[in-house]
């Protein structure tokens, strides 16, 4: 069974940084382009930035500079490194795949930045 489990949120101070960590199981990691998501109640889900299998990343407009997507193939997690954090990125957010298709979304975890 494909398991995706996101830790590493909280609730931080503008300029804050936080580091989110996906743990993944039961599907070929390796051949798979990576994403993590974002999305506040009532708003869609955005796809903030994204790690193909070659490393190849990409990035949300909004978050380039602060944000870097990262991935260990050998440990099949992948992690999301914020800094200088906005009080705008505050969300749930959540990891999957980032390709043609995804998976059942987890839990999430929440991140909360304030002024």
């Amino acid at each position: 069974q494909v398991q995706l489990v996101e830790s590493g949120g909280g609730s931080v101070q503008a300029g804050g940084s936080l580091r989110l960590s996906c743990r993944t199981s039961g599907f070929p990691f390796d051949l798979n382009t990576l994403g993590w998501y974002r999305q506040r109640p009532g708003k869609q889900r955005e796809l903030v930035a994204s790690i193909t299998d070659t490393g190849t990343t990409d990035y949300l407009n909004s978050v380039k500079g602060r944000f870097s997507i990262s991935r260990d193939n050998a440990q099949k997690s992948f992690f999301l490194q914020m800094n200088d954090l906005k009080v705008e990125d505050s969300s749930r957010y959540y990891c999957n795949l980032a390709g043609r298709l995804y998976y059942s979304w987890g839990q999430g975890t929440q991140v909360t930045v304030s002024s």
